[in-house]
């Protein structure tokens, strides 16, 4: 992480002017997996969209309500995913607010057909942990526009870190989730995270122009292409590196990510893991591997 990366250091709570009609508050759930915490977005001059409220805090929850002016209303409460750092406070904020909740779905939207039987199987989520009680007012879809007094919002499904992660496109600033983030590399945990289509959803965001990217995390992104490019050759690398480590002979996940991961500290390894497996899972429908047995987190792969 560059000096930079770790120059991004807001107080929490507190709100930043980012754009004309864009501020920034900062959740207070600083963690190896949330960098500072998660970004909030206030949209708007008036009538307020709120993305991503954030976990379950009475503090933040205050903290977005004293952001208001007296003639600011929240009007939409759009939230990017259903992990448990961005959607639960959604709730909180509806009830307080009246405004309803946006999102593709509910935690299971948008999971590709693999995945499902993954999670069917019994495979459980990893990482940050899954809001499962999470559910929207109403069903946003592709290319849908979420409009308020002074801005406008266009969906783009993004799935692969989460299947019903979203992006929302406003002019040349996209507001990316967890997809993009300029800290580290997101996590594509099976079966809430598809690298199959993480790998798609880079491409489409890549095929538009952007001036910048809002994350869930971290600082704004500033050369919005160039950090797709990375992040595509990153997992391109990975890609590589596992048909190597399998050109010695099988192995589980979990072997190949501690050949591969061999600076990643030992309390990150399950989440390595967890990435090598999506890409295990991305090359078996590839017909590049094949798992002997069942196709599971715990099966014994081999090349094709």
């Amino acid at each position: 992480m560059n000096a930079q990366t770790l120059a991004f250091n807001p107080e929490p709570g507190v709100a930043a002017q980012l754009e004309a009609n864009v501020r920034r508050v900062l959740a207070p759930n600083p963690s190896p997996m949330t960098f500072r915490g998660t970004n909030t977005y206030l949209i708007g001059c008036s009538e307020i969209a709120v993305i991503d409220p954030g976990p379950e805090s009475d503090a933040h929850l205050r903290a977005i309500l004293s952001a208001l002016t007296p003639e600011q209303t929240i009007t939409h409460i759009i939230v990017t995913h259903a992990h448990l750092d961005h959607s639960p406070l959604a709730k909180a904020l509806s009830e307080e607010t009246g405004a309803p909740i946006y999102a593709y779905g509910d935690a299971d939207a948008g999971r590709s057909s693999v995945m499902q039987t993954l999670a069917d199987s019994g495979l459980a989520g990893g990482g940050e942990g899954v809001d499962a009680d999470f559910l929207p007012d109403r069903v946003v879809c592709e290319g849908e526009v979420l409009r308020g007094r002074g801005w406008a919002l266009e969906v783009i499904h993004t799935p692969g870190h989460f299947g019903n992660h979203i992006s929302l496109a406003m002019g040349d600033m996209c507001f990316c989730g967890d997809h993009v983030m300029g800290w580290a590399s997101s996590l594509v945990s099976p079966p809430d995270g598809d690298l199959t289509d993480f790998m798609a959803s880079c491409a489409k965001l890549r095929a538009r122009d952007w001036r910048v990217f809002h994350a869930g995390h971290g600082a704004p992104i500033e050369n919005p292409a160039a950090r797709l490019d990375w992040l595509m050759a990153h997992r391109q690398g990975r890609e590589a590196e596992i048909l190597q480590a399998l050109g010695t002979g099988p192995a589980t996940a979990g072997a190949l990510a501690a050949e591969i991961y061999v600076e990643t500290p030992a309390a990150l390894l399950p989440a390595a893991t967890r990435n090598v497996f999506a890409h295990l899972v991305d090359l078996h429908g590839k017909n590049r591997v094949k798992a002997q047995g069942a196709l599971s987190a715990d099966a014994v792969f081999e090349l094709m």
